[in-house]
Parts: C-alpha cells; sequence; structure tokens
C-alpha cells in the first residue's frame, strides 16, 4: 500500500474557470482573485483577505504593514525556535530581525512562558505559528502583546480549519498569514492570503504585493473593472496614481489560474476538512498507549486542530531513532517527512544570527527525533489502519 503525504483535488470547476481565464486572456489577477479572497475572508470569519503568491510572501507582508506604523528596518519580531524556514525566512524578507522563543514540549508551539523575556524595546511584533495546525495559546499571547502594544500576526500556514475558543484561525490576531501550497487544505497550488478584520491593513497590502504602489483600491489593483477611474490622476496631470511607490514593495500577486483551482477547493472545504480531521483525530486517539515512547499533540477541549499532519516524537526512554521509525514506515510505503528543525540553531541558513545548540532545547530536541505523516482527505479506514498496524509492529520489536 502507497500512502504519500499529501494530495490535490483539481474540481470541475476550477477546470472550467482555468478555460475561461485562458480563452478571455484574463490571466493576471482579476475577479476571480477577487471572488477568491471575499470566499475565503468569510470561511475565517474576517472582514478582508489579501491573496498573495506564496505563504512566505503571506507572512512577510503582514510584517511589513508595521512599517506604516512607525517600525524601522531591523526591529525585532518573536517567532517560535521551531517551525517550517519559511516563518524565519520572511521576517528577514521583511527587513526585521527574528528574535526566537523555545517551543512547549507538548503543544510544538511558542512556550508563551518564555515571550516577555524576549521583549526589548525594539520588539514590534509577535508571530505565533500554529503548528500542524494546533492552535497556539493565543489568550496568552495576546494578553502579552496588549500589555507591550505589539501586533500579533498569526503564521496559520498550516491551519486551516482550526479553531480556538469559538473562534478561527487567522481571525485570533491582528493579521494571520496562510499558505496555500497544494498539501494544504485549501490550495491555489502555490499561494498565500492574509487575513484580517482591519480595513487599513487590507489597503496596505494590496500596495504592499504591487511594488508598494499608491493605487491600492480592491477594484483597480486586481483589474476587476475595465471602467475608468477617476482618481487616477487625483495628484494632477503628470502623477498617474498607477505609477506612483508610497512604500518600499513587493511582487507578489495571484493570478487568475490560481485564483480558480483555489475556488473549486472552497466547493469541497467542508468535506475535506471533515476527512481530514477525522483521520488526524482517530491517530491521536490510537497513538496514546504508546507514550511517552512515542508521543504527539493532545487536542483540548476548548480546540478543534487543523488537520495538517500527524507529528510524531521519539521520546527519551525510546530505544529506537527517528531513521529507523521512518525508514520502517518508507518501506511499508507511509510517505514522511521530519518535523521541522530549530531554525536558529539547526539550520545553517540563520547561522549568521550567532545562536548556539542548546539555546532552544526543546526545538532542537523535535528537530532531532520528530516527524510527521500525512492525515489528507483520500486516507480513509483502511490506510489508517494500516499506519496504526505498521507503527504497532515496529513498536513491538523495539519497546
Amino acid at each position: 500500500m502507497k500512502i504519500p503525504f499529501g494530495t490535490i483535488t483539481i474540481t470541475e470547476t476550477s477546470k472550467r474557470l482555468i478555460m475561461d481565464a485562458l480563452e478571455k486572456k484574463r490571466v493576471s489577477g482579476g475577479l476571480y482573485v477577487r471572488e477568491f479572497e471575499k470566499r475565503f475572508a468569510d470561511i475565517v470569519g474576517t472582514a478582508e483577505a489579501v491573496a498573495v503568491s506564496t505563504g512566505t510572501d503571506a507572512d512577510a507582508l503582514a510584517l511589513a504593514v508595521l512599517y506604516d506604523f512607525g517600525a524601522t528596518r531591523g526591529d525585532e519580531i518573536i517567532v517560535p525556535a521551531l517551525s517550517f524556514v519559511a516563518t524565519g525566512n520572511a521576517v528577514l524578507q521583511a527587513g526585521f530581525t527574528p528574535v526566537f522563543v523555545d517551543v512547549d514540549p507538548m503543544t510544538l508551539n511558542i512556550d508563551p512562558g518564555k515571550i516577555e523575556a524576549a521583549i526589548t524595546p525594539r520588539t514590534r511584533a509577535i508571530m505565533p505559528v500554529h503548528l500542524m495546525g494546533k492552535p497556539a495559546a493565543m489568550d496568552a499571547i495576546n494578553s502579552i502583546a496588549s500589555r507591550h502594544k505589539l501586533l500579533v500576526v498569526e503564521d496559520a500556514a498550516e491551519a486551516h480549519g482550526a479553531r480556538y475558543r469559538g473562534r478561527n484561525a487567522g481571525a485570533l490576531g491582528g493579521l494571520g498569514a496562510f499558505s496555500l501550497y497544494v498539501a494544504h487544505i485549501i490550495t491555489t497550488i502555490e499561494g498565500g492570503i492574509v487575513t484580517t478584520d482591519n480595513r487599513e491593513y487590507a489597503e496596505i497590502l494590496r500596495s504592499l504585493r504591487s511594488h508598494g504602489r499608491a493605487c491600492k483600491c480592491e477594484t483597480c489593483m486586481l483589474n476587476t473593472s475595465g471602467a475608468y477611474c477617476d482618481k487616477r490622476f487625483q495628484y494632477g496631470d503628470q502623477h498617474d496614481i498607477r505609477f506612483m511607490f508610497e512604500r518600499i514593495g513587493f511582487s507578489a500577486k495571484m493570478n487568475e489560474l490560481e485564483a480558480a483551482v483555489g475556488i473549486g477547493h472552497l466547493e469541497l472545504y467542508q468535506d475535506i476538512l471533515s476527512r481530514r480531521r477525522e483521520n488526524l483525530y482517530y491517530f491521536l486517539e490510537h497513538l496514546r498507549p504508546f507514550e511517552p515512547v512515542l508521543r504527539t499533540i493532545r487536542k483540548e477541549p476548548y480546540e478543534e486542530i487543523g488537520p495538517h499532519a500527524l507529528p510524531l516524537v521519539i521520546g527519551e526512554s525510546a530505544r529506537f531513532t527517528r531513521d529507523e521509525l521512518a525508514g520502517h514506515l518508507e518501506q511499508a510505503g507511509i510517505d514522511t517527512r521530519t518535523l521541522f528543525s530549530s531554525m536558529p540553531t539547526q539550520c545553517p541558513g540563520f547561522a549568521f544570527l550567532g545562536h548556539q545548540i542548546g539555546r532552544f532545547p526543546v526545538a532542537e530536541y523535535v528537530g532531532e527525533r520528530g516527524l510527521h505523516i500525512g492525515v489528507h482527505q483520500d486516507i480513509g479506514p483502511r490506510e489508517r489502519e494500516f499506519v496504526m498496524q505498521t507503527i504497532e509492529k515496529f513498536l513491538e520489536k523495539h519497546v
């Protein structure tokens, strides 16, 4: 049996919309991008959603909003030490300095008890990551941010469908940044999107994704209307607003073909979410007897986990390595991925920041002994049972 890490569904609606865009030769961002944005905002429960080219760009642009409110290059953003490298990369790409905080071993998310010690006069935001779709401790994080007047930007890349105390991930801070990569619950193949209730933030985001243009209304920016815009020369005949640039920006727009894939996926969203959540919760329940040798996250009563993938961490008392377990799963046809790394101490690209091994012990432990496997919608009861039988057989030999 072969169980890949991820899957993708291209719907008939998506195919029809793609062909329509190709036939009309309107393939840059337009009506479909705007429709996707509105529908995504409705799902998350925010007033606005601004589509961009990748999840990393979603993080970076969300942070770059800070420049309109007094931030300067080199200011600090607090992030968890354990995450996919896109989190740290985005902070640097936005022109800020990442300040890393170790994670809670039980949740794999940033440890709120260690955040305040990392705050300095140059701190501008906290960017919690909902790793593997498990919501971070947002009550504590928002409370800290409020006391220190910091923006909270959720890295909700993997958290489609996650809920925390009745609210959706992406609506728990000032801004939420999602990845729409092919392995995620909602995908545009590549792509990202930023959600917010703040209309001013949304306008700035629309400017940032298009080189920092002064023209940032949703109609003109996405070519959703061919009509003449009466704001075009509002600064005088020699000043076309479309070619005035108010801020340092990015080139990070989504196109119509990607949006078409996303619109089709939104039709299946609840079904995909339900199937993936059933798979994840099955695994979480059936893995409990193997703790502490093999542990995973837990679902709390006040949350729903966004079912991105199943994390597994080898316990300290285990007599086997991550590579041995991963090799056993791979030989059985079960695709695996390592559970990321401690960005500041285990990712060579961040070595210039000067952090030494041992500074983030929990993140480093997970980076050495963690892995994750898929819970996607094409996995059914037969596949779930096969995965558990495969893990059980391995543990019988090694415990």
